[in-house]
């Protein structure tokens, strides 16, 4: 009886997810193509001097991957996980998945194989690492916005009832991804603008667990 009652849930859990997204038209789950770093014979900008060239690890005199820590509040859950995905360091004796096990830690239990591909798809491969701790490349994320799509809640009023999980809603992230490295002999830095979907359920007074994830770039609106 369990069993079934899990399975019915965690169909229940996909099949909202799964129609919304379907309606929506907007987002895909698939593979971020990560940058293997400064690619020759090009030379990436030189590191500048602002505080947010600075990794937050480097300031914090730590390396490792850090548990993400409970809280009910979605917004502010959004933004940890957000962080998160996009903050690690080769230079630490961690290997990709530890950075990867920290997000995938906080994943609604029913989601968390989906959510945990995921999460794969905004990290390097276990090859690419590799290549990347020869430059001693960091990365991390300066977030500009984190906003509650329009076209979540039209998806929200198309859906039926039982169908989403209760406290689910969805938050895209808007921000800048830095990477740092040495090149050669020289610091540098590269960065871009990143845009995602953050879909997470908050059932106070339990902390806000992780659904799944929008594919990088191509959020809901």
């Amino acid at each position: 009886m369990r069993s079934h009652r899990f399975d019915r849930r965690r169909g229940l859990v996909v099949a909202g997810i799964t129609v919304v997204l379907a309606v929506l038209l907007l987002v895909a789950w698939g593979i971020y193509g990560l940058l293997v770093g400064p690619p020759a014979p090009q030379h990436p900008s030189v590191i500048d001097s602002t505080v947010d060239a600075v990794p937050p690890t480097s300031r914090e005199g730590h390396l490792g991957p850090r548990p993400i820590a409970d809280t009910a509040d979605p917004e502010e859950f959004a933004r940890r996980v957000a962080k998160a995905l996009f903050t690690w360091d080769t230079r630490s004796t961690a290997d990709v998945s530890e950075w990867a096990q920290v997000v995938v830690d906080v994943a609604d239990a029913e989601e968390a194989p989906a959510t945990a591909s995921d999460v794969r798809s905004y990290l390097p491969t276990p090859a690419l690492w590799q290549q990347l701790r020869g430059y001693g490349t960091r990365q991390w994320l300066v977030i500009d916005s984190v906003i509650i799509p329009d076209a979540w809640s039209t998806a929200v009023q198309q859906a039926q009832s039982g169908q989403l999980p209760p406290g689910a809603t969805a938050f895209t992230v808007s921000g800048t991804r830095h990477r740092v490295g040495v090149w050669g002999t020289e610091p540098a830095n590269t960065s871009r603008l990143v845009a995602f979907t953050v879909f997470i359920a908050c059932e106070r007074p339990d902390p806000c667990r992780l659904l799944r994830l929008s594919q990088i770039d191509n959020p809901l609106w």
